[in-house]
């Protein structure tokens, strides 16, 4: 899993890949590859979903990891996870985030003898 802008936790990613398991492909990346029109089509997806999936075609011209690195990198956004074709990107809205991350529990401190 790469990290690019926005950081989580191993435990907010989990938590995005289980919301992410039921989404269907937003964004299809062809035959020519990132272009500026995909990269606004995908920030515009992120803006109103916040988590999608991109599938990456057959097609295209880069490798798999490579496209979906460059896609999140032009849009700011997170690469949570490359599984075959698909990617599963994240962008917390910057006014109105719709999906909640779970806070990571601190972790306790032992009571002194």
């Amino acid at each position: 899993m790469k990290r690019s802008t926005a950081e989580v936790t191993k435990a907010q990613a989990r938590h995005l890949r289980g919301l992410g398991h039921h989404l269907e492909p937003v964004v299809q990346v062809g035959k020519d590859g990132v272009t500026e029109g995909l990269v606004k089509a995908t920030a515009r997806a992120l803006l109103d979903h916040e988590l999608i999936k991109v599938r990456v075609g057959g097609e295209a011209p880069d490798d798999r990891h490579a496209t979906s690195e460059a896609l999140a990198a032009q849009t700011s956004a997170l690469l949570v996870q490359v599984l075959g074709r698909t990617a599963l990107l994240y962008k917390r809205h910057p006014k109105k985030p719709k999906l909640e991350l779970p806070v990571e529990a601190k972790k306790r401190a032992k009571p002194a003898p």
